[in-house]
């Protein structure tokens, strides 16, 4: 997923905890922004969905913070 977040700030890297699901596929949670969840039917695609959701979750944080009129920094830690 490209976006404008994706264009303005560096690479980073997030830790995935995933379970196999006993129905077949894969779900996760990245363990830095709890909220960025997903599943997949490989680990492949859910790693590739996990990008997707915490892309969203990142840009909304971004917008939010613009909204109220606050400056926000990502920082590489």
């Amino acid at each position: 997923m490209t976006n404008k977040y994706n264009q303005r700030f560096p690479k980073r890297y997030f830790t995935l905890r995933y379970t196999e699901e006993e129905e077949g596929g894969f779900s996760g949670q990245c363990m830095e922004l709890p909220g960025a969840i997903s599943q997949g039917d490989t680990l492949e695609e859910l790693k590739e969905n996990m990008k997707d959701a915490i892309s969203l979750i990142l840009e909304s944080i971004r917008e939010e913070a613009d909204n109220q009129n606050k400056k926000s920094l990502i920082i590489e830690v």
